[in-house]
């Protein structure tokens, strides 16, 4: 079995990053890490960044986006302040090479990070410092970068690029399949441990949280991008559910019954989809429609029967005992 030993210094804690005049002056200490990219989707002006290293919790590093701003990762001995400056830099009307070359010339340590960024425009920029733990490489393509250090191979990165140009279907899909390519060619020397991916919408947002369309993480698995593929599929179940509820508000039923399904579809088993389907259907007077779904929902998991009498109170469903009668009434 391989083994990977750091040295005692690179196992001391890590320092706070800095965020001000002191960026880039903290002497790195470890290599966090390993292979990720950042990518815009031309077609949907999505954005996004996504990461796999053997290191507990990745996604709490290295990852950063923001709605209609850019995306950027910050990795190999991480200076998390690449993170939050570049989007800042970027947001002022920055192009990502530029935002990234001012960072880059005020880091005292350049030549341990290795960073990507991609702006609003699909620009895109990557730094590699000299000093990365080989093998080490990054490669730009049409809105998108992709780096890797600590490498089993050297081949990771034309993988990754390959991967992502290849596939089929939204921003997240490439940006897995390109994170799948890369473990596919040995991925981190070390293992696997975390993961992450965050995508953004394309059109600037009034408030920072908002415009999230994919923010997970897998913070220590054996198989962390099995898990990460995983949750990806119950996201996306979740956002049609999302975007079912819009359409019951809206009056388009059909539709709203539509993504129901679809939603269904991606996550069979998830009672708590059914559930909730079937309480946005009697809240808006579709009591017939909704009873075969709390039917499904209460021999799934029986709690959800006590949950009704409570729902009212908070205006979740009408105060109307007969409409209460009745629905408690299914088997």
């Amino acid at each position: 079995m391989r083994r990977f030993f750091l040295p005692t210094l690179l196992l001391m804690p890590l320092a706070p990053s800095a965020i001000a005049a002191d960026f880039g002056e903290a002497k790195p200490l470890r290599p966090i890490s390993t292979y990720s990219i950042v990518a815009r989707d031309a077609d949907t002006g999505e954005m996004g960044a996504a990461v796999q290293s053997h290191w507990f919790s990745v996604g709490a590093r290295v990852p950063h986006a923001k709605a209609g701003v850019g995306a950027v990762v910050t990795q190999s001995f991480t200076e998390v302040s690449y993170g939050p400056l570049g989007l800042d830099a970027m947001e002022k009307g920055s192009p990502a090479e530029k935002a990234l070359n001012k960072l880059v010339a005020k880091d005292e340590n350049e030549n341990v990070r290795q960073v990507g960024f991609v702006d609003a425009q699909g620009r895109v920029a990557a730094h590699t410092g000299s000093k990365a733990i080989i093998h080490a490489c990054d490669q730009q393509g049409e809105g998108y970068t992709v780096q890797a250090n600590l490498m089993e191979k050297d081949s990771v990165c034309a993988a990754m690029a390959t991967a992502f140009e290849e596939t089929e279907g939204d921003l997240a899909e490439k940006l897995m399949a390109s994170l799948e390519a890369a473990q596919k060619e040995g991925g981190d020397i070390r293992g696997k441990q975390s993961a992450a991916m965050v995508v953004v919408d394309g059109e600037k947002k009034e408030n920072p949280w908002e415009g999230r369309i994919v923010d997970l993480r897998v913070e220590d698995n054996p198989e962390p991008l099995a898990e990460l593929r995983r949750l990806i599929t119950l996201n996306r179940a979740y956002n049609l559910m999302d975007e079912g509820d819009a359409a019951v508000t809206a009056g388009e039923m059909d539709k709203a019954n539509e993504l129901y399904s679809a939603a269904a579809e991606l996550s069979p088993g998830t009672h708590e989809m059914v559930f909730r389907r079937a309480v946005t259907l009697a809240s808006v007077g579709e009591v017939e429609a909704s009873l075969p779904f709390f039917a499904e929902a209460f021999e799934a998991w029986p709690a959800w029967r006590d949950l009704i009498p409570r729902l009212p109170a908070s205006d979740i469903l009408p105060d109307d005992p007969e409409l209460m009668a009745q629905i408690l009434a299914v088997d």
